[in-house]
């Protein structure tokens, strides 16, 4: 048994006094003088004896009694467990990903949580809260309960490894206290295997709230297909996580303006079709009528006005006729010149030029593609089949590409693809084994394998390529190759041509890190910014010049349509989407974890912790024992003779 006031316990010293009082009383029996001795000599005997016996029970009565008052002061208890007094640190992680949005007993499983630490802790106790998007550290649930109402969804998640890491490093330095860190979360099932590194100076607690959800439907992406000179066609995938569906609605907004609505049936995904009139500007948004997660169920996006990609060919008495049959007049600006008629000042202008087989490359000509380089120009270098080796050594080293060592003469086949390069990425749909395999007569040697698109039969490039710079290995007319008839031609030289001059896309997810190029020339001093109707926001940004690029992860944090502005002129829309991930309904089972302990309720767990330092209070049966022996006390005093 413990005190929480035991300083009062020396007031038990007070006992002395009424037992000095029952010792030296001065009262004394008074002495009767009668005839009868022998009669009144028994009297007294009796009354004496029972005249002790009552005083001294009076006087234990009368020490119980004060006994108990002075203990019930000092306010006695039993601790329920032994780890009583040490001092509790709670750092509770509360989730709020979109995820969270999912129904729970009562409300949103988010607002369940926030409402057990408002209802269940008590209003003085210091904790430290984070979020995925806040931290809040040694505050009261009194100072904390405002910002804990105001607490928004957030686009991302922290992972559940790095939010324990985090937990643990909120806890202070202080040695001697229980540390109970509480990670609330639906626990979303990821990619990632879930564990926990075991930490014996923790007290892991994992709260695990309980959806009632059992179907999700949600727009995945859009894709647009089947351009014509009129129209093109706008493809929504959505998928869904339940029974099949018969009918769910889907609406087409172009500027806050119902455009189209259609109905499709869905059993695990589907995909549905707009038209949609080609190259016309769009600021659109699609709606779906889902009533369980929300997050996901608009998607914005933006088709903009594509100017035509500059295309520029340097030739050298050779054939371009294949190059002007990839690079079309409905999506590129393609010129080609003889390099004695060539205008230098035309190199700065382009988006991709084309050295098609030449003889040397001058130093006048060097100068001019290294700094149409630098400023994000691509170029693609064709040799011919014989060179100026040094020549072209000296650019390649310049651009820090692969240059050649010697030529080979003997006959090639070209018979590997790298799928995981840039230049071909999301082209091929499968990975083509069995085509047939363009040849080459000869071939030049690169003094690297690295940074290879195609590659010969025993394993040395055929067209390798960094960020701006692709290189042949030999030249591609038809003495040489057939490569010009393969099938290869296409994807290479138009995704080439494509990624020259980088538009910006349908639409990009918020949290991710993103490389946007607004194609447009500003003064030395200009900055662009992204603007809704609320905020406005400087992000990083890059100035060629022909072009910004603008990095964007952190902002924005609201799904929607953005303008890119120089100044006030608005210079086109980006669209921004929250990360589908959230709306899987797949979760964790935490009971296969060990030295965890698992709830379903945030109230649960704190009650638990609370339980650590709650105590058997037992003043009040001091009290009531004092009380006892008041009554008895006043019993004696009248009914015992």
């Amino acid at each position: 048994m413990q005190f929480k006031n035991p300083e009062l316990l020396y007031a038990l010293f007070l006992l002395i006094i009424p037992i000095l009082i029952h010792l030296f009383q001065l009262r004394r029996f008074q002495k009767v003088e009668f005839t009868n001795v022998k009669f009144l000599k028994s009297v007294k005997l009796q009354t004496r004896k029972s005249s002790q016996l009552k005083k001294w029970i009076t006087l234990l009565t009368r020490m119980l009694l004060l006994a108990c008052a002075i203990i019930a002061f000092a306010q006695p208890f039993i601790p329920n467990t032994k780890d009583f007094n040490e001092k509790q640190e709670t750092v509770i992680y509360l989730d709020n990903s979109f995820s969270m949005q999912a129904k729970g007993r009562n409300g949103t499983l988010f607002n369940e949580a926030i409402q057990d630490i408002i209802n269940t802790l008590p209003e003085d106790e210091t904790i430290s809260l984070f979020t995925n998007d806040n931290t809040f550290r040694n505050t009261t649930v009194k100072t904390l309960k405002n910002d804990l109402i105001q607490l928004e969804y957030a686009p991302t998640q922290l992972n559940y490894s790095a939010a324990y890491l985090k937990g643990k490093q909120l806890f202070s330095k202080k040695s001697g206290a229980t540390r109970n860190l509480i990670l609330v979360s639906d626990f979303q099932q990821k990619d990632e295997t879930l564990s926990f590194e075991a930490d014996s100076t923790i007290q892991l607690k994992l709260v695990q709230p309980k959806s009632t959800l059992i179907s999700n439907v949600s727009i995945d992406s859009i894709f647009t297909t089947n351009a014509t000179a009129e129209t093109l066609d706008l493809n929504v995938k959505l998928s869904n996580q339940g029974d099949p569906l018969e009918n769910i609605s889907i609406a087409f907004f172009d500027n806050e303006i119902l455009s189209s609505k259609s109905a499709t049936a869905i059993d695990k995904a589907a995909e549905v079709t707009f038209t949609i009139p080609y190259n016309k500007e769009v600021n659109g948004k699609l709606l779906i009528e889902d009533s369980s997660l929300q997050f996901d169920n608009v998607f914005y996006f933006n088709i903009n006005s594509k100017p035509k990609i500059k295309v520029l060919t340097i030739n050298e008495e050779t054939d371009d006729s294949f190059l002007k049959r990839i690079y079309t007049s409905d999506e590129f600006d393609f010129k080609s010149y003889n390099l004695s008629n060539l205008n230098f000042n035309l190199i700065p202008e382009q988006n991709l030029i084309i050295l098609n087989e030449l003889n040397v490359i001058s130093n006048a000509l060097k100068t001019a593609l290294k700094t149409f380089q630098n400023d994000g120009g691509k170029l693609l270098v064709i040799p011919k089949k014989e060179i100026e080796l040094n020549s072209y050594n000296q650019l390649f080293k310049e651009l820090n590409i692969n240059y050649y060592s010697n030529i080979n003469k003997n006959l090639k086949r070209i018979t590997s693809i790298n799928y995981n390069h840039p230049l071909l990425a999301n082209t091929f749909y499968a990975k083509v084994t069995n085509f047939q395999y363009p040849k080459v007569e000869s071939s030049y040697v690169f003094n690297s394998n690295s940074n290879s698109v195609l590659s010969y039969e025993d394993g040395s490039p055929f067209l390798v390529g960094n960020k701006n710079s692709y290189v042949f290995s030999s030249s591609l007319n038809s003495e040489n190759s057939n490569f010009k008839n393969s099938q290869l031609i296409i994807p290479v030289l138009y995704n080439l041509g494509l990624q020259s001059l980088k538009l910006s896309k349908l639409y990009y997810n918020i949290g991710a890190s993103n490389s946007i190029a607004i194609q447009t020339s500003i003064g030395q001093d200009d900055i662009l910014t992204l603007d809704d109707n609320n905020n406005s926001v400087i992000p990083l940004q890059k100035t060629y010049s022909k072009s910004v690029v603008l990095e964007t992860q952190e902002f924005p944090k609201t799904a929607g349509i953005l303008n890119v502005k120089n100044k006030n002129e608005v210079l086109q829309n980006l669209s921004f989407n929250y990360n589908r991930a959230e709306s899987n309904l797949n979760y964790y089972n935490l009971n296969t974890l060990k030295n965890t302990n698992v709830t379903s309720r945030l109230e649960t767990t704190i009650n638990n912790i609370k339980s650590n330092t709650n105590v058997n209070a037992l003043w009040k049966w001091f009290v009531i024992f004092a009380l006892t022996f008041l009554i008895i006390e006043m019993l004696l005093l009248k009914y015992l003779k």
